[in-house]
């Protein structure tokens, strides 16, 4: 969490758990241009290590693709708009502020035109949802590819039990085969136990990023059991 720690600055001490803080931090003003907002990196830096297990998954056509706390991250949209392979994208986040920041982007607001699919059976969506509590919004077995790019991070600072609790939920809704990436800069030595623990059965691995950004990163794949 320090590259997170740094960027929230006076914020640092809030806990990242709580709705309110990310209500406000997505409603303040956005520098310049650019209408989406990345914690740790964006799609452009990770899509090497994305298309090739995209690109292994295609028996879904399109590939289910779902990004638990989006937040307004560029990595929903990289995908949706970048990528050469058909996916359905769906982003949660608890925050409405985020959602429908998101949305707007979507259908042409913020002073930017319609995104646009890179492969015309790819479709994206963005909806509210506790990564938590993913029931309404994402029955059992039913994406290929689960993204967390913070996440977790977030939901453990106001306790493990709740980080567990959505780990859970990604394995649930993980279809046979699939694959979960937690993004993180949290060391292996921290994180991998907590990995299989909350995972038995299925297959924990890590692969190093970066650096990015002048920060080092790590890609932790959980690969369903079921």
């Amino acid at each position: 969490m320090a590259a997170l720690r740094r960027t929230l600055g006076s914020l640092a001490g809030s806990c990242l758990a709580d709705r309110r803080l990310w209500d406000r931090l997505h409603a303040q003003p956005r520098l310049g241009s650019v209408p989406t907002f990345d914690w740790f990196f964006g799609y452009e830096e990770i899509q090497g290590l994305l298309l090739p297990l995209l690109q292994e998954a295609q028996a879904a056509c399109p590939l289910r693709v779902l990004d638990v706390g989006c937040g307004t991250s560029s990595l929903c949209t990289g995908l949706f708009t970048k990528c050469p392979h058909p996916v359905d994208v769906l982003g949660v986040d608890f925050s409405p502020v985020a959602v429908a920041h998101m949305n707007s982007l979507l259908e042409g607001g913020q002073g930017q035109p319609p995104l646009r699919p890179a492969h015309p059976a790819s479709c994206l969506r963005f909806k509210q949802a506790d990564a938590q509590n993913l029931q309404p919004v994402a029955p059992s077995s039913s994406f290929q590819l689960v993204l967390d790019k913070g996440t977790w991070d977030a939901v453990a600072r106001g306790g493990l039990p709740g980080a567990y609790q959505l780990l859970s939920e990604c394995l649930r809704v993980l279809g046979p085969r699939g694959t979960l990436i937690q993004f993180s800069d949290e060391d292996p030595d921290v994180r991998l136990p907590c990995l299989e623990q909350g995972s038995p059965g299925s297959t924990v691995t890590v692969q190093e990023l970066g650096p990015l950004r002048g920060l080092t990163y790590f890609a932790y794949l959980v690969q369903s059991s079921h």
